[in-house]
């Protein structure tokens, strides 16, 4: 990636009113970014979807100048960018809707590892609350998961910390700029973040934390995972925030149920009253429900060489060899056939050795 480049498309989200949807148009016109930053007014308002006042000359060269104190910050702070376009972008990010234009990130991040959670909590950490978030990451530690979190007090920091203690990668999501580390105190465990993970965030690198940049940042602790696990929380705070919207998102909750008379308890206890969240009690229940126990073949199982299968079972197998993976209504999709058809045979293929089950309802074929 070209300087240039980095350029254009860190002015492109500092042109008001930009979101995914605009600039997906936008990039959809341009091979070349900087040819949008050039282009005659008249022309760029002749696109669908973009307001006259969106692209005028002012308002584009202004993006740009700022783009430049950003890029002098980015080169000062030793920070990167990874753009939604790019093949590098989060994979399960980019499935959100909202999901950020740009990323800045520190540190050493494989943005596409095979098992990714996010742990989140309580900024008033309990004993208990530590103790279930140990046995959590201990126990993940053999699955080489990938840690999430937000860098806050409480929970937050503690999974980042237990993470390095089992030599997981551990990514931090902040809700300010890449410059500073809020809390303070968190800044050394930061360092300690970069050599196989790092931290994240969708806001320039002076940014200031702000209370509503926040709830901005749960979105992305959401949609980076596979699934978003609740150790501790009240009946109101930011966990239950991003366990909403992993919901959303379509991706796996989970949360410890706790005493009823503890106060930290109260917000996990919800979730799982209200079936938003599934009970769990140890790494072992989460590894069984994200079905990671039967993830890898063992080495001496091999697939049947003279399976029968029925008509819609070789429909399935022959959808599932055109890519590494797919999810169920995908498959359902490209095999014609409804979605309880396909969860059936699937379950069939799967006693049969031909197929295996991934997080978020994604299969693939075993090989």
């Amino acid at each position: 990636m070209n300087f240039t480049t980095i350029h254009h498309q860190i002015a492109l989200t500092f042109l008001s009113g930009i979101g995914s949807r605009r600039a997906r148009v936008i990039v959809s016109h341009f091979n070349d970014l900087e040819a949008f930053f050039t282009e005659k007014r008249l022309n760029l308002a002749r696109i669908p979807g973009i307001p006259a006042d969106f692209v005028s000359l002012k308002l584009r060269l202004n993006a740009l100048k700022e783009a430049d104190k950003v890029l002098q910050e980015l080169d000062r702070i030793g920070g990167k960018t990874v753009f939604f376009t790019e093949k590098n972008y989060p994979r399960r990010l980019k499935q959100c809707a909202d999901a950020p234009l740009l990323l800045y990130t520190k540190g050493n991040i494989d943005w596409n590892p095979p098992k990714l959670v996010s742990i989140v909590g309580t900024r008033h950490a309990t004993d208990y609350g530590k103790a279930l978030t140990h046995e959590l990451i201990e126990g993940l530690a053999s699955q080489h998961v990938t840690i999430v979190s937000g860098m806050a007090y409480g929970i937050d920091v503690y999974a980042h910390l237990e993470a390095l203690k089992h030599q997981l990668p551990t990514w931090g999501v902040l809700g300010h700029g890449l410059a500073k580390m809020y809390p303070g105190e968190h800044r050394k465990i930061a360092e300690r973040m970069l050599e196989t993970g790092g931290i994240i965030s969708e806001f320039i690198p002076s940014q200031k934390p702000e209370p509503q940049h926040f709830p901005m940042r749960n979105r992305i602790v959401a949609g980076l995972t596979d699934a978003t696990i609740v150790i501790e929380s009240g009946e109101k705070g930011g966990s239950l925030i991003t366990a909403s919207l992993a919901a959303d998102y379509n991706r796996d909750v989970f949360a410890y149920p706790g005493d009823v008379s503890r106060p930290f308890s109260s917000g996990c206890l919800g979730l799982i009253q209200k079936n938003q969240a599934q009970l769990i009690r140890n790494s072992k229940d989460l590894i069984q429900s994200m079905n990671w126990q039967t993830a890898e073949t063992p080495s001496g199982q091999q697939r049947s060489l003279f399976v029968e299968l029925n008509v819609r079972e070789e429909k399935i197998m022959a959808v599932l060899k055109t890519k590494p993976e797919l999810t169920l209504d995908t498959i359902g999709y490209l095999s014609a056939l409804t979605v309880s058809e396909v969860s059936s045979d699937l379950l069939s293929l799967e006693f049969k050795g031909l197929v295996r089950s991934l997080p978020g309802r994604r299969f693939q074929l075993i090989q």
